[in-house]
């Protein structure tokens, strides 16, 4: 497919014949004439109109990077506040009642066992009636034991 090219008046390069407007200058290809795209645009796209809370949570999402790190450092702060708060309250606060020792709260070696501990249950295993299979290695059906190791041969001493 061919397209027929022409040369724009205002820029004079070259452009599809039927283009309405120049793609590089946004003129009219053939009188030259500037045409304001923005009017049109805004004509056609009509601008949404924000209400301020709206327009706040535009700019957040515009923008997340630094509204975390706000939330972050205010959060810190807040955090710092409070800790510095309960500090201060349990500094100046009185208690009467006197102490409990930790060994009266966490000795275990005075403490009876609550109950006897049970036996391991007899466990009953399948050894074909010979027990030295579960004492050494379980061996597969049809496996061949390996070749005993040969002697060396011994050295005869001649006179």
């Amino acid at each position: 497919m061919w397209m027929s090219k022409t040369a724009c008046v205002a820029c004079r390069r070259r452009i599809d014949a039927a283009a309405k407007l120049c793609p590089y200058c946004g003129a009219n290809p053939v009188t030259g004439a500037r045409v304001d795209t923005q009017a049109i645009l805004q004509e056609v796209f009509h601008p949404k109109h924000l209400t301020a809370s709206e327009s706040i949570l535009e700019y957040a999402r515009q923008r997340q990077g630094i509204v975390i790190a706000v939330s972050a450092m205010v959060l810190f702060v807040m955090l710092a506040a409070l800790h510095q708060f309960v500090t201060m309250r349990n500094a100046n606060a009185v208690n009467d009642t006197p102490a409990i020792p930790l060994s009266e709260i966490a000795d275990i070696g005075n403490q009876q066992p609550e109950s006897k501990p049970q036996p391991l249950p007899d466990l009953k295993f399948q050894y074909d009636g010979r027990p030295q299979t579960m004492r050494t290695y379980i061996v597969e059906p049809g496996a061949v034991a390996p070749p005993a190791p040969a002697t060396p041969p011994t050295i005869q001493q001649t006179r």
